[in-house]
Parts: structure tokens; sequence; C-alpha cells
């Protein structure tokens, strides 16, 4: 009787062993911030690339979804919109009742199974933007903005979008036995579009805080029936505590229980990737965050991310045993050579709209004497930021002209889109002498923003100049003779020049300004000498300045600006008060006037990295010289005092 009871009890132990237990392989692919890149063509260069593309990250997909047995595929956001062939379907021949956007002709061919939506998609509208889904063949989520009923209660208002969904699958576990499985998908944008798109959202839908919206669905998604729940956030990966209502927050999102695998985006990385060696509870080696497997996919389509989720069924109950994330890059940048050609189906979907948006941007709005490139413009004025000051400066006096506000001093304020960084050494603005083509004004301009215009004091306008100091790094005087000038974490889209006003930059003081808007050095004052009409500015003077909707609504946290200045709301895009001023011109050559610079510092070299293409303009740039080229595209370069 001992030794069958002792059998028995073997056997039941054998048969709830782990080795015995059903075991399931489950991979989840991303993409992320394609920004309409659907094709590997750069349509400003108007030229095919090698490095990004989503016909070429089709192929990794293709070949990741080979090598397993279940998988699924998810999009990110910041889809809609981000280069001419975005425009071209929002704007210039627009979607009709029933017509698929290419986008989803692509997406849905490819097959997958969920999406979540972006900042970038409400910079058409919220009804282009829900036209636009209607040709998804597969369901986006959404859980954070939700509809502005008027009462106050957004936390208690309904969702603008389906908040999440449970996929049921059908996949093959390890011995080959069929396993119905409930995936929970949540998605998230950042809270901040409601500044970024006021215009298009104020008064229509609402935000919610990131975090904690997540900590309030995740158990009701479990209690739902879901085995595995994947958290697609369009947030970025931020260090150190978070404010409640951030833009970043995928740090907190994996610190919330429940979370299976997270798919972030929206700051352009790479994740894994050595950038974020240093962020606390990272595993690089096995793309972990807090133990969360995570993947962040660059953008453009430069990257599918790939993560690979081991379940074991105890029970009733699937539980991740194990897991691993990892980057596929479609370009080798150490060998420049690409590692995923084209997938052919892509450019036979889109033909007829990929046709469409060349000749679009090539068509001809005016011509231009000299080369317009942005690879100095970060560090001295610089004229093609000059020609985007002009333009607005002549749309504002039309446009204030009979009003309140049309003998207030006009100034313009512009920024330097294509300046490298996170788009790589080749994203310069070089527009050789001769034509202009409506592809080299949206080089120029690269956003779809409207034209607006605010009313600020003397004083608040020396606070917008501080903030935008921020790009550059803090300049010790008794340090090395050598030192880097600009701060490579500041977007340049962000460092915003003031025309009609003259200033220098001291960078010897520190910032007065945070990244975040936030007053860290009250004492510190880096712009020096500013002056309008060669006077003074005092604290009390008023300007109007031109800019547009996402600065003049909080977009970049400048001090003071919050959408309460506009005096001038225009529909008018940017980029159209732009080919207003080049057509009325005819011919333009384009010349910085010198208004700003940056203060020389005894005994410093000011040094910089440019794009290598900068090298054969040095001629027209006598404030800058060039120290070396690095031989992969960018070069050293230094300011001349």
């Amino acid at each position: 009787m001992f030794r069958l009871t002792a059998l028995l009890a073997g056997l039941c132990l054998l048969a709830t062993s782990p080795a015995q237990a059903q075991r399931l392989q489950l991979r989840i692919l991303e993409t992320t911030d394609v920004h309409m890149s659907l094709m590997a063509w750069d349509y400003y260069q108007d030229k095919a690339v090698e490095d990004y593309g989503l016909e070429r990250t089709a192929t990794l997909i293709k070949a990741a979804r080979s090598e397993v047995k279940n998988a699924l595929l998810f999009e990110n956001g910041d889809l809609l919109q981000g280069n001419p062939l975005g425009d071209y379907i929002a704007r210039i021949k627009p979607l009709q009742p029933g017509q698929v956007h290419p986008a989803y002709k692509v997406m849905n061919a490819l097959g997958y199974d969920a999406g979540n939506i972006g900042n970038h998609e409400f910079n058409y509208g919220l009804a282009f933007l829900q036209q636009s889904l209607t040709g998804a063949a597969f369901p986006y989520v959404n859980a954070n903005i939700v509809v502005d009923d008027g009462k106050g209660q957004p936390e208690a208002a309904r969702n603008a979008f389906t908040p999440y969904v449970i996929l049921n699958r059908n996949f093959t576990d390890e011995a080959g036995a069929k396993q119905t499985l409930k995936i929970g998908v949540l998605g998230f944008a950042p809270p901040q579009v409601m500044q970024w798109d006021r215009s298009n959202l104020l008064g229509k839908v609402a935000a919610l805080d990131i975090p904690a919206t997540a900590r309030r669905l995740i158990p009701r998604i479990k209690a739902e029936g879901a085995d595995v729940v994947v958290v697609i956030a369009h947030s970025g990966f931020e260090r150190g505590e978070t404010v409640f209502f951030a833009e970043n927050t995928v740090a907190r999102l994996a610190e919330i229980p429940g979370v299976d695998a997270l798919l972030f985006g929206h700051s352009h990385g790479e994740f894994p990737g050595r950038f974020f060696n240093s962020h606390p509870k990272v595993d690089l080696a096995r793309g972990t965050i807090n133990g969360v497997p995570a993947t962040m996919p660059g953008f453009w389509g430069s990257h599918l991310g790939v993560i690979d989720l081991t379940l074991d069924k105890a029970g009733a109950t699937w539980k991740v045993s194990d897991s691993r994330a990892a980057l596929r890059p479609v370009y080798d940048r150490a060998t420049r050579k690409p590692l995923a050609a084209p997938d052919p189906a892509v450019a036979a979907l889109i033909q007829a709209e990929h046709a469409g948006t060349l000749a679009y941007v090539r068509g001809a709005v005016a011509s231009t004497a000299v080369a317009i490139q942005s690879y100095f413009a970060q560090v001295a004025d610089d004229p093609s930021v000059q020609l985007i000051a002009n333009a607005q400066l002549a749309y504002g006096r039309q446009a204030l002209a009979g009003t309140a506000y049309a003998k207030l001093p006009l100034l313009s304020a512009a920024a330097p889109f294509k300046t490298g960084g996170r788009g790589g050494a080749g994203n310069y603005t070089d527009i050789p002498a001769g034509p202009i083509a409506v592809r080299n004004v949206a080089d120029l301009y690269v956003y779809p923003n409207t034209v607006k215009v605010v009313k600020l004091s003397g004083a608040q306008v020396r606070e917008w100049l501080e903030f935008s100091a921020g790009a550059f790094n803090r300049i010790a005087p008794d340090g090395a003779a050598e030192q880097n000038l600009i701060n490579p974490a500041f977007p340049s889209y962000n460092f915003d020049t003031l025309d009609g006003v003259s200033y220098r930059y001291d960078l010897t003081q520190p910032a007065r300004y945070n990244r975040d808007g936030k007053l860290v050095a009250p004492q510190a004052h880096r712009v020096a000498d500013l002056r309008y009409q060669g006077q003074p500015i005092t604290a009390q003077a008023e300007f109007a300045v031109v800019t547009n909707n996402y600065r003049a609504s909080g977009g970049g946290n400048f001090p003071t600006l919050d959408g309460t200045q506009i005096i001038l709301d225009a529909p008018d895009e940017n980029r159209e008060a732009l080919v207003q001023y080049l057509q009325a011109a005819k011919t333009v050559n384009p010349a910085a006037d010198g208004n700003w610079q940056v203060q020389a510092v005894p005994g410093v070299k000011l040094r910089f990295v440019s794009g290598s293409g900068g090298i054969a303009h040095l001629a027209r740039h006598p404030q800058v010289r060039l120290v070396s080229d690095n031989g992969d595209g960018s070069a050293l370069y230094e300011l001349v005092p």
C-alpha cells in the first residue's frame, strides 16, 4: 500500500513539473514613428535612400515572422504625418469617402494586428484622423484621450477612441498543440497634444495622465481574461522622477504590475541601445526595463522591434517565464550598407500616391540665386532661417494691418528643423541655386504648422530667448582650450531665433531654464545686449511675434507661452506663408542679417559637429572654420572669433 501511494505521488509531481507544463513562444513585432516614410525615398532630396522606409522594414517583418510559429505585429503612432506624401494625402489630393489611406494599404497587406495613435496623428485635425482610421483593417487603441463634454471632469468622460482591445489568437505551443490566447493591447499618446494641436483639439477632446490611466485599466484588462498585456505607448523613456501629466512615461509604465511587454516610441530613439545604458533598471542584454521586455525601433522605418516571450501554462493561467527584446536595423551604419531590400509589394500598392507626390513636390515656386542650407543654423544667424522669418514677417504685417495691433513692433520666431541630430548626418537642408520646388519649401519648413501671432512684453521676449539659449552648452572660460558648443539634448526645432531684435549669447553663464521650462538658474542671463532698433528693450515694452500654433500654444515648454497670448489665429500654414513670399519675390538671394551671435570666449575654441556637406558652403560663412572631416558624413567645425 505504501509503495502504491508513493508511486501515485510521484506521478502527480511528474505531471505538474515545469518540464511537462505547456509552453508557448510568442514573438511581438513593433514599428513606430514611420512618419509616412512608406517608401525608401527622400522627397526633399528627391532620391532613393537605403537607411529607412517601411518598404525595407517590411522585408524584416516577413523574415521575423518566418522564424517562429506565433507572431503579432503592432504599429505605434506618428504614422500619418511627416513628409510630403502625408501632406499630399491630407491637403493636396485629400482622401475621398471610402478611399483607403496609403499607409493602411501597406499595413493592411502586412497584416498588422493593432495600432496606437501618436501625437502627430492629430496634426491634420480630428476629422482627417477619423476618416483615415476607417481604412485600417486592424483595431486602433488609445486610452488617455477622452471626449470633452464641457463638464470639466475628463476622468469621467467617455473615451474618444477605443481604449484597449483583447485579441483572441490561435497559436501553436511547443508540443504542436493549438492554444487560444487572449492578448490585451492598451495604447497611449502624449497628453501634450492638447498644447501642440490646441487649435485642432480644444473643446473637442481632453487628455489624461498616462501612468494613472494604465494603473486603472490594466487590472480591468486582466479581469476580462487577458493572458498577456501589451502596452503600446507613444511616449519616451525619461530619467528620474516623472511629473503628473508627463510627456515621457516609459519608466513609470514598466513599474506597473501586469505589463508583459512595453512598446514605445515618440522620441525617435533606439531601445535596446547603448544610449540607455545608464538609465535605471535597464538590462540592455535582455532588452528589459524593470524586468519588462521593451522596444523603441527608431523612426521612419529604420528598425524593427522584436520581443520574444516564453509563456508557460500552469492550470488555466499563462505566465511569462522568459523574455528577450532586440532591434533589427534596415541599414548597417558601420559598413554603410543596407541590410534589408525593399519589398516590391509596397511600391506596387501605393504607386499612384507616390507618383502624385513626386509630381507635386517637383512643382516650381520660385528661384534662388544662391544655395540655401542649414549646416550652420545652430551656431550663427542663418539664411535658411532668415528666409522663413522674412516670410512670416510679411504675412504678419498684412494680417495685422487695420487691427488694433498693427502699430506694435513686429518680430518673427523661426527655428532650424533639419540640423542632423536624431535624423542623422544627412538630415540637413541643402538646396542648390536655381529653381525652388515645393519639395524645397517642405524641406525648409518640415511641419504643417499654422501661423499664429502672440502679444508679449519685453520681459517675455527676453525669457523666450533665454529658453532658446539652452541649445548651447555652458562654456567654462578657465576650462579646456576646445569645448563643444551645441547641447545635443536640446532639439533644434526648439532653438527659436527672434528676428527684428538684436542680441548676443553669453555662454559663460549657465542655462536659465531646463528643457521642461523650469527656472533652474534664476541669477543667470545668457541673453546680452537685447535691443530693438538699436535701443535696449525694457521689460514693459510690447511686441507682436509671428510664430506657429505649436509654439504659441505652449509646445516646447517655453516660459510664458500657453495659448493665452494669441492675437492672430490664422488658418494658413507657415509653409503657405513661405510659398506666398517666394512667389511674390520670384527670385530670392537669401542672406542672414546678423541680428544675433554667440559671444566669443577668450582662450576657448568653440567647436561643433555638423554635416560634412557644409564644407562646400564655407566660403559664404566666414565665421565658421573646418577642423576635420570625420569621414562618416559629419565634420568638426569651429566658430571663428
